[in-house]
């Protein structure tokens, strides 16, 4: 029985393209599960999207002010099964329709990774169909395909994300080259932390977005985290650990502070470290034209950000709809298909691996 705490929703998102052009010649069935939402979709030549089908644990992790890795788990079993049932007759498909099985096998929580990457390979296995694992990141940066037809490798792509924040040149579909990586947490978990450490909640992401509106983005000077030797990566620890500093002095003194404030200048400081440094890396690499993706992409003051300074450079800014940046099967079945044409293939002894490496 579904747990009703789990949204269960189709995350189709408009790409203009006709009925026959989205039948297609390659059908993709693309499983994720790598963290909090368990998803399916049906995606033909990798850009045209026939069912997001997103089940949700939001609303059961806010009880805890994060993701519970056991509770995901389970949860993933209990969808598993009904979301790849209601992606297959979304998109008005069979399994004997269907040429390839790709699935997300790292980087992520093991157990929510063993739930995806078990069902995709039980599937191949019934229906004798390839199978192909696809790494999350990739996913993150081909979630950009499926909105933007003119878009074509090479390009420079920022990823952020909960677990991620890399600047990542793309040399062609599916080969990459990490310009520049965080040190130490992700954007989107520094996010979390400092939201939790305001007194926000859980997601923090958005709830930081809304709330630095309303604030002084200079009210408070955070630090900029800087790599000796390493221009292109991140840190933000600092920054993280400077929030925390200055609540700990008010609430010492027992003095109340400003949460719009706090918001406003900690995203200031870490949107202006991941837009000067994805610009410099462009310029540097010699490239016009600039994704972002990933959950933290959603964010309205990044977009912002990136969009001025990509027009007063003279670059071309692509990012996908909100829904494509968090997590989602079918930014897996984009990323899975280019790897799929390029002869990539695995066996059934394909496992899930926690911290997949991405080069």
């Amino acid at each position: 029985m579904k747990d009703e705490n789990i949204s269960f929703v189709n995350a189709v998102v408009d790409n203009g393209n006709d009925e026959e052009k989205k039948k297609g010649k390659v059908c993709i069935l693309a499983v994720e599960s790598s963290c909090d939402e368990t998803s399916a979709a049906v995606v033909s030549d990798g850009r045209n999207v026939l069912s997001n089908i997103i089940a949700s644990q939001i609303a059961i992790h806010k009880e805890y002010g994060g993701v519970v890795p056991e509770i995901a788990s389970r949860k993933h079993i209990e969808c598993i099964n009904p979301v790849i049932e209601a992606a297959l007759e979304e998109a008005n498909v069979t399994l004997d329709d269907i040429d390839a099985i790709c699935v997300t096998y790292g980087p992520g929580l093991i157990g929510s990774l063993l739930v995806g990457v078990g069902a995709a390979k039980a599937i191949a296995y019934a229906k004798k169909k390839p199978i192909v694992g696809v790494h999350h990141i990739g996913g993150h940066i081909s979630a950009n395909y499926i909105e933007h037809d003119n878009l074509k490798p090479p390009f420079m792509c920022l990823v952020v994300s909960g677990g991620h924040t890399n600047i990542v040149e793309v040399k062609d579909y599916g080969v990459y080259n990490i310009i520049g990586r965080t040190r130490d947490d992700a954007v989107g978990e520094a996010f979390d932390k400092v939201a939790r450490t305001i007194g926000l909640g859980y997601p923090g992401g958005p709830k930081i977005d809304k709330l630095a509106k309303e604030g002084n983005s200079e009210a408070i000077i955070f630090p900029r985290g800087t790599i000796e030797g390493a221009p292109y990566d991140f840190s933000f620890s600092g920054v993280k650990s400077a929030v925390l500093n200055y609540v700990n002095s008010y609430n010492m003194k027992k003095e109340s502070f400003s949460q719009a404030d706090v918001a406003a200048s900690f995203q200031a400081a870490v949107i202006d470290v991941l837009v000067s440094r994805t610009i410099k890396a462009a310029k540097e690499y010699g490239y016009k034209q600039i994704a972002v993706s990933g959950g933290v992409a959603c964010n309205s003051a990044l977009r912002k950000a990136l969009k001025d300074q990509c027009d007063a450079c003279g670059f071309e800014l692509f990012y996908p709809s909100p829904v494509l940046c968090t997590d989602n099967a079918a930014m897996i079945g984009a990323a899975g298909y280019y790897e799929y044409m390029r002869g990539v293939r695995h066996g059934l002894d394909l496992n899930a691996v926690a911290n997949l490496t991405f080069e």
